[in-house]
């Protein structure tokens, strides 16, 4: 049982320790950002707003229309005088009629709302750019975190490996023992259990390193999720250099999501604008050069030639529309005071958040030496354990216990490194400054 169980683990460690690529949490960036498929999304989404933004669009420029068209009809004609003459019969009596024409029509005034209408694309140009930020943003802040997720499991492999190091020269030394008999058979069987549970264990941790790795390829769409990558970092880099205000100040002037409240807000003002262009009169142009012609069969004329110009102007005034423009006006400014509540509201929001992140940033940090120094006690205290343990001073279930004591202080110590990162994380994000991780 013992060998097949160590066979496993070494088969599923080499699997696992294969590798073809090596990347840097930079390199992974770069790769999410130009294949991720949300990103290069809300990339097109902004070419599209960008695109809108034109004068056209708005109603600044004219428009014109060409069209030509031809026609005609056949009849049988038939003509009685009424003097009592010869009656006249004509059949397929044919009229033909040519028609072209060139028209340009323009909306010279429209109480200003050409103008709001043009800065509101414009406003949704900048809000689709805000939109790629964010998407950027969060794919940034997700694909560091499940980073620094794939080094503290890489990082519990390497521990639980130790753990079973450790266990197999419990389990050598129970053995010698056993054979001269020196030690019970119980005694070998727990140094076996113990033996088999850590393998269990190094074994279940194979699969979360499998895990974290195919995420972090899905983040950065590669071809082959289960690609066997290799990171570059083999340990957490802790940064216990952030500064809570200017973070915070960075946060009140350059979050993302604070910036694009505001534009909501603006766009709502432009909306006002827009509705209170009706309260104004409209003027319109219009232009054109024309062609007709026909020919026919009859009369005195069988051909005709028409061609000419023709403009108009209109201005128009609209005195009542059931108080629809009283009804949109005043939703309109309803709405400018719901995208000032929501722009508070937001604010507020990230102030919380930021407040409770720099608290768990500083308490992880906190947790962090104390787990440095609980690590170096519990390592000082297996050392004197397993030799205590080689002399025979030491029961195995004392052993364990040492043993077990390392292995959750390189444990809490890990996980105290990843927490405070994905604080970072947070932290720079909230402030606009996530994009620091391209530099």
């Amino acid at each position: 049982m013992k060998r097949i169980v160590l066979t496993a683990v070494l088969t599923a460690g080499c699997a696992a320790g294969y590798a073809q690529d090596v990347y840097s949490l930079k390199q992974c960036i770069e790769t999410g950002l130009e294949h991720n498929y949300s990103i290069r999304i809300v990339r097109n989404e902004e070419r599209i707003a960008a695109g809108n933004a034109t004068r056209g669009n708005a109603g600044y420029l004219p428009t014109a229309d060409l069209n030509a068209a031809i026609g005609g009809t056949v009849y049988n004609y038939q003509n009685r005088p009424a003097d009592g003459g010869s009656t006249e019969h004509l059949t397929g009596v044919g009229t033909e009629t040519a028609e072209a024409g060139l028209t340009v029509n323009w909306t010279a005034f429209d109480g200003f709302g050409i103008q709001a209408e043009y800065a509101r694309l414009k406003e949704l140009q900048r809000m689709g750019e805000l939109n790629t930020r964010m998407t950027v943003e969060d794919f940034i802040a997700g694909i560091a975190g499940e980073y620094y997720n794939l080094v503290r499991q890489t990082i519990r492999l390497r521990n639980l490996r130790y753990a079973v190091s450790l266990s197999r020269e419990r389990l050598r030394i129970v053995e010698e023992r056993y054979s001269i008999g020196s030690v019970s058979r119980m005694d070998l069987q727990q140094a076996q259990v113990d033996f088999n549970a850590d393998s269990s264990m190094l074994l279940t941790q194979f699969e979360a390193l499998h895990s974290s790795r195919v995420r972090l390829n899905e983040l950065m769409a590669l071809d082959e999720v289960d690609r066997h990558i290799r990171i570059r970092d083999s340990v957490i880099d802790v940064n216990t250099m952030l500064d809570e205000h200017s973070l915070r100040d960075h946060m009140l002037s350059s979050n993302a999501s604070l910036l694009a409240s505001a534009r909501n807000k603006t766009l709502s003002e432009l909306d006002y604008r827009k509705a209170l262009s009706r309260n104004y009169p409209y003027l319109r142009l219009n232009a054109g050069y024309g062609y007709t012609g026909t020919r026919t069969d009859l009369g005195a004329t069988d051909l005709q030639h028409r061609p000419g110009f023709n403009y108009g102007l209109t201005v128009g005034f609209n005195l009542f529309d059931g108080q629809n423009r009283r009804r949109e006006q005043r939703n309109a400014r309803i709405r400018i005071q719901n995208s000032q509540l929501h722009m508070q509201q937001l604010e507020l929001s990230l102030r919380a958040s930021h407040s409770s992140l720099w608290m768990a940033y500083k308490n992880n940090l906190e947790l962090w030496e104390l787990e440095k120094e609980n690590l170096v006690v519990a390592q000082e205290n297996y050392t004197i354990a397993i030799e205590r343990y080689r002399l025979g001073d030491l029961a195995g279930i004392e052993l364990r216990e040492a043993q077990n004591s390392l292995l959750e202080a390189e444990e809490r110590r890990s996980i105290a490194e990843y927490n405070i990162k994905l604080c970072e994380i947070s932290l720079l994000q909230l402030s606009g400054q996530v994009l620091n991780y391209l530099e």
